[in-house]
């Protein structure tokens, strides 16, 4: 686990060069085609060398769930457990591992009409506002969502509107499957977070030299596709998007992605704070813990 740009594909990809794994991807964008260079996703020639499961899954103007995760995630570790393979799960998305690991809330479906009413309430009042009318009614749910988190904030809302009841009662009332046999959690991160704060900067840099612009631009084409959707969302592309709408110049829109990127990072590192039982590894003595572990 661990922020973006901390490097975990990158050490992913020297462990599997030494030890027999398959990475399950637990990244909510990865699971979309055409959303590569954005993503930072593993490049075909990587995903021959390592087999990859979980990535380019859904098309981007499809949704994609957490349950749905879970029920993908544990047939793919059964599967590559069978093979004789350790399944390696590498990712950022907190949400995913939390899925997976301990269980998920029976939550109603998404309702169209009121995540339009949401949207509307979040563009014209603000994130501050909407984080407030949460923390009214289910302090418990606001206490754990930041008030950046513009989609975890308006699901919250969501579901209490539409049950009537607080999120954070639904989600004590999961049912509790974990797994078995219980995970080695590892997070990867630097221990200086300006060492982040500047590789999040470059990897932005290079997304652009890249032709992340054209790839969002190819994906604006597409008639299934707005940039309210989910795969649209994801951070760096909701940039380029509105720079591509000309409300951005470019100096503004490389700004704007750091930033947002930036804060992405931070509201990961806060929810991995929160997870028990983890080995926090950082520098060159993260690959020697991780062939340490292995040998055992």
């Amino acid at each position: 686990m661990g922020p973006t740009g901390a490097g975990k594909t990158r050490l992913a990809l020297a462990l599997a060069a030494r030890c027999p794994v398959e990475v399950i991807s637990v990244d909510s964008a990865l699971v979309y085609r055409g959303l590569d260079i954005g993503t930072a996703k593993p490049s075909p020639a990587e995903r021959a060398r390592v087999a990859h499961h979980l990535v380019d899954i859904r098309d981007p103007g499809e949704t994609y769930s957490a349950a749905e995760f879970r029920a993908d995630a544990r047939a793919a570790i059964a599967a590559v457990a069978a093979r004789g393979a350790v399944p390696l799960l590498v990712g950022g998305t907190g949400l995913y591992f939390r899925a997976l690991d301990e269980g998920l809330a029976e939550l109603p479906a998404a309702d169209a009409a009121l995540r339009a009413e949401l949207a509307q309430e979040l563009a014209r009042d603000g994130a501050a506002a909407l984080h407030a009318r949460l923390a009214a009614v289910d302090p418990a749910a606001a206490a754990r969502i930041h008030p950046n988190d513009p989609q975890r904030l308006t699901r919250a809302l969501e579901v209490q509107r539409l049950t009537g009841r607080p999120l954070s009662e639904l989600w004590a009332e999961r049912q509790l499957a974990p797994l078995t046999p219980r995970p080695l959690k590892f997070v990867v991160a630097p221990t200086e977070r300006r060492d982040l704060h500047a590789a999040i900067a470059a990897r932005f840099d290079d997304m652009l030299e890249r032709g992340f612009v054209n790839e969002v631009a190819m994906l604006r084409r597409r008639a299934s596709l707005a940039a309210d959707m989910p795969a649209m969302r994801t951070v760096g592309y909701r940039a380029i998007w509105r720079y591509l709408d000309g409300e951005y110049d470019f100096a503004a829109m490389r700004e704007r992605g750091v930033i947002d990127t930036r804060q992405l990072a931070k509201r990961q590192l806060t929810w991995l704070r929160r997870e028990r039982d983890c080995t926090w590894l950082a520098g060159e003595a993260a690959l020697a813990t991780l062939l340490g572990v292995m040998a055992r």
